[in-house]
């Protein structure tokens, strides 16, 4: 059963809106005017399995039960703008957008709201469409029956699994409100960390782009046109200056090409990495590297260990919890050790055990799950190791950045400096010869 948000007019001539459940959007219609409410618009607001072939159109006022709807008519085959939606991806919440709407359910839930009510109450004070939409999809089915957790499954571009694993744990174990807090917690936790990344990383960016540009810029243009003014002297030049000239005439003649070369050579290696095999050799490849691999190690295990913590506190068993946050790690090196570690365990393995046979993942995670699972409080030892490895790796990338911005400027001023100096050692080498 689909979910339809409408405006209406009541029997007094005022607008009302609001969402109704229905097969289709006939039998939506035929809702509202059961209502006494005369239909002004009717838009599905999800095109799951159970919505009609009518739904996702408004249908203006006197639409009859046989009224074209979209570009089918109802209960016939999909037209030609409906197989074309069907090709454009789905929109999804974005990330910012689910951690406000997981903070505001989470605080109506621990205040004793109905899951509907909150569900509503979110929607409307929403001034996105595309979210109130999700919301409003999402009471429906609520609303017919539907645990919170299964009619987030609707919207899997939207709510991950992780997600939607812990939204199910916390109403299994009757404790939703709890739970959604702490969901709230680790999205703003994991957004904030996200956000500081790429914040740091805008203007050494900036700075990079800047840089290659000014140095292109003068070999293609500035250098060439120095060098005519030295071919008619007759003279030989400084090696700095012909090599400068040598690699302007190059970038000249095949810039171009090598340009193409490398945007071919970036698709083709895009290509390679979607390869399982492939990836997974480069993935730990990364993990070698000196200071690289390490910051990409720390951060894939402070998100698990982090991840696991928060669905163990949850209420969510163990191996559950590690097919979840196995989807939360981008190194597939690392995603690949995790599914030896879920083997290990649902073969009666300890999870300190499991981890440390892969000898993939930080002492300081191996340990202090062996220190949880000994007294009793694995969720609790794992967040404190989620604490610490995600303070170290905001230090290291915070001291990492500071040191680039200045390297960046270095690398910029000897580049040009170079250009410059292969220009005027011509010049002075005339002035030394004019004495």
């Amino acid at each position: 059963m689909a979910a339809f948000e409408y405006e209406a007019l009541d029997g007094r001539g005022r607008t009302r809106r609001g969402v109704v459940s229905a097969d289709t959007a006939r039998l939506a219609r035929r809702e509202l005017k059961r209502r006494q409410l005369v239909p002004l618009k009717l838009v599905a607001t999800d095109a799951g399995p159970g919505a009609g072939p009518g739904a996702g159109v408004g249908a203006g006022v006197g639409a009859g039960p046989g009224a074209r709807v979209g570009d089918g008519e109802a209960g016939g085959a999909p037209g030609l703008g409906a197989r074309l939606a069907r090709l454009r991806p789905a929109p999804r919440l974005s990330a910012k957008e689910v951690v406000l709407v997981t903070r505001q359910l989470a605080t109506l839930i621990s205040a004793a709201a109905p899951v509907e009510e909150a569900l509503n109450t979110v929607a409307l004070q929403s001034d996105r469409p595309l979210v109130r939409k999700v919301l409003l999809s999402v009471r429906a089915q609520v609303m017919e029956g539907q645990r919170l957790g299964d009619a987030l499954a609707r919207h899997p571009d939207s709510f991950s699994p992780l997600y939607r694993s812990m939204v199910a744990a916390g109403e299994a174990a009757g404790s939703l409100g709890p739970v959604m807090e702490r969901l709230a917690d680790y999205l703003e936790r994991t957004h904030a960390m996200r956000a500081k990344v790429v914040s740091a990383l805008v203007y050494p960016a900036f700075l990079a782009v800047t840089a290659l540009a000014v140095v292109v810029l003068l070999m293609a243009f500035v250098v060439p046109k120095v060098a005519e003014q030295f071919d008619h002297l007759g003279q030989a030049l400084p090696w700095l200056t012909r090599a400068m000239m040598a690699l302007a005439e190059a970038l000249q003649a095949y810039g171009a090409a090598a340009l193409v070369a490398l945007l071919v050579l970036g698709m083709v290696a895009v290509r390679a990495l979607k390869r399982p095999g492939v990836r997974e050799r480069v993935d730990r490849w990364v993990l070698a590297l000196p200071l690289v691999g390490r910051l990409a190690r720390e951060m894939n295990a402070a998100r698990l260990a982090r991840t696991l913590a928060t669905l163990i506190a949850s209420g969510t068993p163990v191996l559950e919890g590690l097919a979840a946050a196995r989807n939360t790690l981008a190194n597939s090196y690392l995603k690949a050790s995790l599914t030896q570690v879920i083997a290990q365990v649902r073969e009666g393995s300890g999870l300190a055990g499991a981890l440390r046979k892969t000898g993939a993942f930080p002492p300081l995670v191996v340990y202090m799950a062996a220190m949880g699972e000994k007294g009793g409080r694995l969720d609790e030892m794992l967040g404190k190791a989620a604490d610490y490895m995600e303070a170290e790796f905001e230090d290291v990338t915070r001291t990492a950045l500071s040191l680039l911005e200045p390297a960046i400027i270095v690398v910029m001023g000897g580049a040009v400096g170079l250009i410059v100096l292969a220009i005027m050692l011509p010049i002075l080498q005339l002035n030394t010869l004019a004495l």
